[in-house]
């Protein structure tokens, strides 16, 4: 399965994503111009209001494509929603050693490596969004040294990121004992992954294992949190098995309703449905600050459960979502119909499905398939 998500990535077109365009500021703490690296989604010119999550990568200039890559395969199937991508340019004349420089007592960045934390914060992030449409949902991700810089984002009282991807991090002193103190604390959701391998540089390698069993104790429940160890990877080929499993770590709630979410968590409900299905997307937009309407194959899912535990009346407070969520189309009218229906009051069932007929087609929800219905249910009342 690894092998399969690997190859994906590496052979997937970037169809869900503008091209790459090049990007520049002038930092003032840095006293030179950075180069950036971005990509917006392709809906981004179609809805002036839009907000997306930001991902920001260290280490932009080989970062970015495995990342772009995985983001556009995850979308086209519908699995990972559409972000903005800004990768950071780090390697040119040292910049990378410079950025990350440390204290090694104190495990703080000194000197250059302070210029840019006070460059990511103070100049980048609010450059980004001054000129890019981010939603309050940002995320960032870096390899080895990068990856342990990006922890002291966690340090600060409010942290930029509300997300990190830390892939082999090469921790500074005390780290593995801070991060996880830190993460303990947070009142607001946020997300964590980190990995290693077995091919991974050993004297980081303690390290991070000793950070995995320090988060793993954190009782926070606002805190979501992923390791990852792969097996027969090395320190480079373990980002391309990561990209993937931190996405979909972070986007759980994004996905539609799957066959197993359906069979192991909806379908044992007792009573429910309709609730369910509210609270996968308002925890949608809390927690990744993404709005958007229902799928329409996720009210088919919420429409099969009530079916199958035969709750025909949550057929009354589906139609009320479905009109909300499609209000031109016969959805509500057809939710409705099928509760009246299954309730035994036929004539009402009737005059919905006909009700339906004037609205827009929908999903497999036709005006034929809704005329049809009305007349079968009239033919059961005049054989009555």
């Amino acid at each position: 399965m690894k092998k399969l998500v690997l190859l994906l990535v590496i052979a997937v077109s970037c169809n869900g994503f503008a091209q790459k365009m090049k990007d520049s500021i002038l930092s003032k703490k840095l006293d030179k111009y950075r180069q950036l690296s971005v990509s917006l989604p392709k809906s981004y010119n179609k809805d002036a209001k839009k907000t997306y999550p930001l991902l920001f990568l260290l280490d932009g200039d080989y970062l970015f494509e495995p990342f772009q890559g995985a983001l556009s395969y995850g979308n086209y199937w519908d699995d990972l929603p559409e972000v903005i991508i800004v990768g950071l340019d780090q390697n040119r004349d040292n910049e990378r050693a410079d950025d990350c420089t440390f204290d090694d007592s104190t495990g703080l960045p000194e000197g250059k490596g302070e210029s840019f934390f006070e460059f990511i914060g103070g100049e980048l992030i609010p450059f980004l969004q001054n000129k890019y449409r981010i939603s309050p949902f940002k995320i960032i991700a870096g390899h080895d040294v990068t990856a342990g810089y990006m922890n002291l984002f966690l340090y600060k009282d409010n942290p930029l990121f509300n997300a990190y991807i830390s892939l082999s991090p090469e921790l500074a002193t005390e780290m593995e004992v801070r991060v996880a103190e830190r993460l303990a604390t947070f009142k607001q959701n946020i997300f964590y992954y980190q990995s290693s391998a077995d091919g991974d540089i050993k004297k980081m390698r303690a390290k991070i294992t000793t950070l995995d069993e320090n988060i793993k104790a954190v009782t926070n429940p606002n805190l979501n949190y992923k390791y990852d160890d792969f097996k027969g990877a090395s320190h480079y080929s373990l980002v391309l098995y990561s990209i993937p499993s931190a996405l979909y770590q972070f986007f759980a709630s994004y996905q539609p309703i799957s066959t197993s979410e359906f069979q192991e968590k909806i379908v044992k409900l007792e009573s429910g449905y309709v609730d369910y299905l509210k609270n996968k997307y308002d925890v949608l937009e809390k927690a990744l600050g993404i709005k958007m309407s229902i799928r329409l194959n996720d009210f088919k899912a919420i429409e099969a459960a009530i079916l199958k535990n035969k709750a025909y009346g949550e057929f009354e407070q589906l139609a009320q979502l479905s009109r909300k969520m499609y209000p031109k189309s016969m959805l509500g009218d057809y939710h409705l119909a099928m509760y009246y229906e299954n309730t035994g009051d036929i004539k009402n069932a009737v005059k919905y499905y006909q009700n339906g007929f004037q609205m827009q087609e929908i999903g497999d929800l036709t005006k034929d398939m809704m005329l049809g219905k009305a007349d079968e249910l009239r033919g059961q009342i005049k054989k009555k």
